[in-house]
């Protein structure tokens, strides 16, 4: 299973609505679940949009700060997932962002446990969807998107988003310093086609979302579905992401996996010590 971190820029490019696209389109072995974990810092979107206020502050980033600083992080982190399936089946589970960005300071010291704990309930058959918003990536949140398998960068392919994108994907190279997986989340709302963004920025697109509104305020602000929701074309193209997305993790994993025993390769590994 992974981790998987979203970053947006400037202009509001659809990071959070893609991240709930991905949550509600991914596949899942039996058993098994995937968590979207909203860490903004400068604020969440989903308890009033997706969530359309319904739980006001009483489950959230800001209160995994409380429970670190108590030596409960890992027990207090369940109990702040919120069930966003219709049957109750709490194997699509979000983990709301901060409601105030003043709470922002407060989270430092919980960036790098939280990251942890990431990491080890994937070991679990539990994948992690890390919406980073725009500033999520950098400061001291960075190491959310260090310890991830795979860092997306979401924009639009308009010349104003690739260009606020182009400018944070050079910083982001910078942060990962290659230990995660880069590439691009494109929503085409624009005239530039994958292969320009790609040959611009010199990232590879893993995967393409439409533009298109009136679907998208279902997952943004709890809009009612429109006829056909789950078989149109954002869906359609979030379930084709998602798999994709997981494809780009095994290959990465492959990568690095250690040479079986007996290998040609374990003998070169070898020698080279």
């Amino acid at each position: 299973m992974a981790v998987i971190a979203l970053a947006g820029g400037l202009g509001a490019p659809g990071g959070t609505t893609a991240a709930m696209a991905l949550l509600m389109t991914w596949p899942l072995a039996e058993g098994h679940r995937v968590v979207l974990a909203e860490a903004d810092p400068d604020g969440g979107a989903i308890l009033p949009g997706a969530l359309q206020g319904t739980l006001g502050n009483t489950h959230g980033l800001r209160n995994l700060a409380i429970a670190a600083r108590q030596g409960q992080l890992g027990e207090a982190f369940w109990r702040q997932l919120v069930d966003v399936t219709d049957e109750g089946t709490r194997d699509r589970l979000v983990l709301p962002g901060l409601y105030d960005p003043a709470h922002a300071s407060a989270m430092e010291p919980v960036w790098k446990p939280l990251a942890r704990l990431f990491a080890g309930i994937e070991e679990h058959g539990h994948d992690v969807l890390v919406d980073l918003g725009r500033r999520g990536a950098f400061g001291a949140s960075a190491v959310l998107a260090q310890q991830a398998d795979v860092v997306l960068m979401v924009a639009r392919n308009t010349l104003r988003s690739l260009q606020s994108a182009q400018v944070r994907l050079e910083a982001l190279r910078e942060v990962l310093g290659g230990s995660a997986e880069l590439g691009m989340l494109l929503v085409e709302e624009g005239p530039f086609s994958k292969e320009e963004v790609r040959k611009t920025l010199g990232v590879p697109v893993t995967a393409v979302l439409p533009w298109q509104p009136k679907q998208a305020k279902v997952l943004s602000d709890g809009a009612e579905q429109p006829r056909r929701f789950e078989s149109g074309e954002l869906m359609r193209s979030a379930r084709s992401a998602a798999v994709r997305v997981q494809e780009l993790v095994a290959i990465r994993r492959s990568r690095l996996a250690p040479p079986p025993p007996g290998s040609g390769a374990e003998r070169v590994v070898s020698n080279a010590r």
